[in-house]
């Protein structure tokens, strides 16, 4: 077993190419999806304009369009994603070889390596996502479809104009929960990843197990880590898309007033916005990283508090365990569709890596 597990030991920059490559093409081939949430979630219209996911897909396509509407943000998200899991995938490696060959128990090696990998990307995709989800919120510049409180010119324009006016800290909202949601969700997922491929493998009776086996095991371990940590996805959706009490009584009348003199289109873009509902807009916080599929239903309960603890406890108390897992069946697609297609891809460019550039015991595959 030791000598099976060295040989598929690449070394790191296979990984870390093979990774970044996969991950960023199942990010982005999920981004439109991941569109319709945000503006699902960040939606403060009264009544809301986005309601199901097929409809608020429909609308968004019909009036903004595929580039600027569904696909709006895709350049930070590419930014963001590719490093960031170039960096998740180099970490996951070092740090599970690592273990290994310290004694360690293959299966919580693989859980610890993927937390210590999410934690490591989390500095790069975190701020990256607080741009996408600000731009996939605002849709095109000008946006006479919805207002959403932001209206930047590109992403660098976005980026400028939120350190300057909200500081370097406002590309960091939301961080806390994101960490509590995905380091879990990335450490179960590449458990059952490797356990799942480990088990493909004997079945099979060689390390090519075909394109069936891959896709079934990178989809079910990403799908069944998404469904566990559903409930985290949950409060975190809660705590970061409510609108806090005090900033509710400056926005939302106003909104309401709005909506009442204009029932056809919001009002328009270079509207006059008093400096403290500009200010509360912009610091509204939305979900900042994928896969985020919870929507809160109408009347469900105001989590008052920051603490993912204490928000799991009080959903409970107030909506039992259906509470917990709302949203569960878009989110297991989600992350089922989004972990297939990188961990496919990883594998298929690690073994065209490996002919191009192949590997022996001396090439840096082992940890020393």
């Amino acid at each position: 077993m030791e000598e099976e597990e060295e040989e598929s030991r690449p070394p790191y920059w296979q990984s870390m190419i093979a990774g970044g490559i996969g991950g960023t093409t199942g990010d982005l081939l999920m981004h439109s999806l991941d569109t319709v949430k945000t503006r699902q979630q960040g939606d403060t219209h009264i009544p809301p304009r986005y309601t199901s996911m097929s409809s608020s897909y429909a609308t968004i396509f019909r009036q903004e369009g595929f580039r600027r509407g569904l696909y709006s943000g895709v350049t930070p998200a590419f930014l963001g994603s590719f490093p960031g899991t170039i960096i998740f995938f180099g970490t996951y490696e070092y740090s599970k070889r690592h273990l290994i060959d310290k004694g360690v128990p293959h299966s919580l090696a693989y859980l610890a390596g993927g937390f210590v990998a999410d934690f490591a990307a989390s500095f790069v995709y975190v701020p990256s996502e607080v741009l996408k989800t600000r731009l996939q919120l605002q849709g095109r510049y000008n946006n006479p479809f919805f207002q959403s409180g932001y209206n930047y010119r590109s992403t660098l324009d976005a980026a400028r104009t939120i350190i300057r006016q909200e500081g370097v800290s406002a590309l960091f909202y939301g961080y806390k929960a994101t960490i509590f949601r995905d380091l879990p969700f990335s450490a179960l997922q590449f458990t059952f990843y490797e356990q799942e491929q480990k088990w493909a493998k004997q079945w099979v009776g060689s390390r090519d197990i075909g394109l069936g086996l891959e896709i079934l095991t990178g989809a079910t371990a990403g799908g069944m880590a998404g469904v566990i940590t559903c409930p985290l996805d949950v409060v975190k959706t809660r705590i970061q898309t409510q609108i806090n009490p005090n900033e509710a009584a400056t926005i939302i009348p106003a909104r309401a007033t709005n909506l009442q003199q204009n029932h056809t289109a919001p009002p328009p873009i270079n509207s006059p916005i008093s400096p403290i509902q500009k200010v509360a807009e912009q610091r509204r916080q939305i979900s900042t990283s994928s896969p985020s599929t919870s929507v809160r239903k109408p009347g469900a309960v105001t989590l008052d508090t920051s603490s993912v603890i204490t928000g799991l406890k009080l959903l409970y108390r107030t909506e039992g365990i259906a509470g917990w897992f709302r949203g569960v069946g878009p989110r297991a697609v989600w992350t089922s569709v989004q972990s297939g297609t990188m961990l496919v891809l990883y594998q298929a460019l690690l073994r065209q890596l490996a002919i191009y550039a192949p590997y022996g015991e001396n090439d840096g595959a082992s940890v020393v």
